[in-house]
């Protein structure tokens, strides 16, 4: 366990893990919630960044990662640089040590750690940090320190058979602001639960953690509709089942374990002299009743009312309408048209005007634009072939 702002030093020793390629793919021995999935396995990259997905494809720097210190590092550089890792059965502790850049190998070497908990808390450690790491440049490859998770969809091209186009859709990210990155410095990122920590409709359709769950029974899983499974969220329509509330008052309410937390917080930058610790509980889901609240009796008998009336009125004036219409010379039909709506003053007024009651506007050639639509911050779809 690595408590915040203790860095802790691995040594090379039998036990540890020596990764030899740029991507080295790693089998947990505990499950690793991320963003309420299960991971079983991730893959280390030396540069600087840990890829959570199963895809192995051109945009790992782009989604799904857990990065510490993502760069353009090279261990290839240097004879004292190493790339390691640890599991002890309840966290998987990776070391960059002694990484310089590729663009830069004088300006210094990078020495830090991602600690992953089997109860979802991600810790950032850094011990060595030779200049500010908003100074490194991108021009060659990305810098980002937080995560990012996202959703893979299938599209088949009909023109071309046995082909599918792969799109990458990045439904949620958290950048920590790089100024705070230092020597002897910690981040912890705590996980918050997610839809897909329910697993029966009552606790789903009644949570209350700050997103919209939704019960598909075809499934019989809680989602919010944006997780890893949004193709088979989709395929199995779900978006549009509508949301069933009878399963409130027959669904036990199960204990939910933190095992499922999802979605992170805000990252807390703490220095290895000011230590952090941070707790969650949660109160579980009180059982419905069975027993009719009076108020609702009295509501549907009042829309029940509502309706009978709006039905008399309507069958009173279908029978004055049929006697007006066998009857034109009465007192009532003469009544009514004398005052018909092509006598009013305002309708005259209309007829008598040379011009319409609108107008249409059209703007000149040289201001008019085209249409685009500005996505949300979230929505990032990244494309391609395969």
């Amino acid at each position: 366990m690595v408590p915040v702002g203790v860095y802790v030093y691995l040594k090379h020793t039998l036990i540890l893990h020596f990764v030899v390629l740029f991507l080295q793919r790693v089998n947990l021995s505990f499950d690793f919630p991320f963003y309420g999935h299960i991971l079983k396995e991730i893959t280390v990259a030396t540069g600087g960044f840990i890829y959570t997905g199963d895809i192995l494809h051109r945009m790992l720097t782009a989604t799904q990662y857990i990065a510490p210190l993502m760069a353009n590092l090279d261990p290839s550089l240097s004879k004292n640089s190493t790339v390691f890792y640890f599991d002890n059965g309840t966290a998987l502790v990776v070391q960059w040590n002694r990484i310089p850049l590729q663009d830069n190998i004088s300006l210094g070497t990078f020495t830090f750690q991602a600690v992953l908990h089997s109860d979802g808390r991600i810790v950032f450690a850094y011990k060595e940090i030779p200049f500010d790491i908003n100074d490194i440049s991108t021009e060659n490859h990305p810098v980002k320190v937080g995560l990012s998770d996202a959703f893979v969809v299938l599209h088949e091209i009909q023109q071309i058979p046995n082909v599918r186009r792969r799109t990458i859709y990045e439904y949620h990210k958290v950048d920590i602001l790089k100024s705070k990155i230092e020597n002897s410095s910690a981040v912890e990122i705590i996980p918050l639960p997610t839809c897909l920590q329910f697993s029966s409709c009552g606790p789903c359709v009644t949570s209350q953690i700050g997103f919209n769950c939704s019960w598909c029974s075809r499934l019989r899983r809680c989602s919010s509709g944006f997780d890893r499974n949004r193709q088979d969220w989709v395929d199995f329509g779900c978006p549009e089942e509508r949301r069933d509330l009878r399963c409130l008052g027959t669904t036990d309410v199960t204990n939910v374990t933190s095992f499922h937390l999802a979605q992170t917080t805000a990252p807390v930058t703490t220095t290895a002299k000011q230590q952090r610790s941070s707790s969650m509980t949660s109160e579980p889901p009180s059982r419905t009743s069975s027993v009719t609240n009076p108020s609702t009796r009295g509501s549907t008998f009042a829309l029940l009312a509502g309706i009978v009336m709006v039905m008399v009125i309507m069958g009173a004036a279908v029978l004055v309408l049929v006697y007006l219409y066998n009857h034109p010379t009465s007192s009532v039909s003469l009544f009514f048209m004398e005052r018909r709506p092509t006598r009013w003053p305002i309708m005259k007024f209309r007829r008598g005007s040379s011009r319409p009651s609108y107008a249409e506007v059209e703007a000149p050639e040289s201001e008019q634009k085209e249409g685009f639509i500005v996505p949300d911050q979230r929505e990032r779809f990244l494309v391609s072939e395969s």
